[in-house]
């Protein structure tokens, strides 16, 4: 059995525009380990965030094979690829995207109710309060400042303890000392579940934490840039 979480071959992705048709990703191929934190970086239009989307099968890659925890995307329904990341995968967006007329505790609770976990909302309770917003359960997103509105959708996306997190610049809302908390939050929670983390940032100091990092340009991986990151498993700062 592979030890890839997520395993990419000569993936493309072209999407329609009013001029036409804009080629996204070009040829890419690409392992990621189970257990590992990799970081994507590049230049803003890079194609960084849309390899993360067709890693989580938000979008469907034009060629190429796209196999996410053990499953071939292409091969798979909508309906199953979101059973498939409401089982084994969390993501985490820059611009929050919780439910504004449900509580902190309901937008945590969802994955787990849509999951059928008999615990929904002891265990959403319980991930809030590892974010530190026990006191926070009762407020809707609109009452919440933007870094408590990052750690509900953080909670949400680890209450289900998933394989993989996706995390799409999750700091690019917030000011520094937020986001560095947010981060902290992240790297603590991935590791607390086993999980494998791929986070998309511009940020180099934030991809030095990661495992490893991958850079791209003009949908391409920048093989000259990609190094191994300064910290290794088990050693994150």
């Amino acid at each position: 059995m592979s030890s890839f979480i997520v395993s990419l071959e000569n993936v493309g992705l072209t999407l329609r525009s009013g001029a036409g048709e804009v080629e996204i990703l070009k040829s890419i191929s690409l392992d990621v380990a189970e257990g590992e934190a990799l970081a994507l970086i590049g230049p803003s239009g890079s194609g960084k965030s849309s390899l993360l989307m067709v890693m989580g099968g938000l979008e469907r890659a034009s060629a190429g094979r796209v196999t996410t925890l053990g499953h071939e995307l292409n091969d798979l329904g909508e309906d199953a690829l979101a059973r498939l990341r409401r089982g084994a995968m969390g993501v985490v967006f820059q611009s929050f995207n919780l439910i504004p007329t449900m509580t902190a505790l309901e937008n945590v609770a969802v994955p787990l109710e849509l999951a059928g976990a008999p615990d929904a909302a002891a265990r959403a309770e319980a991930q809030l309060a590892a974010v530190g917003l026990q006191g926070r359960a009762g407020h809707y997103p609109s009452q919440l400042s933007g870094g408590e509105q990052q750690r509900v959708a953080l909670a949400r996306a680890t209450a289900p303890r998933p394989r993989l997190i996706l995390a799409d610049e999750p700091t690019g809302n917030l000011d520094s000392a937020t986001g560095a908390a947010i981060i902290d939050l992240l790297f603590d929670l991935s590791a607390e579940h086993g999980a494998t983390l791929i986070l998309v940032t511009h940020d180099p100091e934030l991809a030095a934490r990661c495992d490893r990092v991958i850079a791209l340009r003009d949908g391409r991986i920048d093989d000259m840039a990609g190094r191994p990151a300064q910290t290794r498993i088990g050693q994150r700062a």
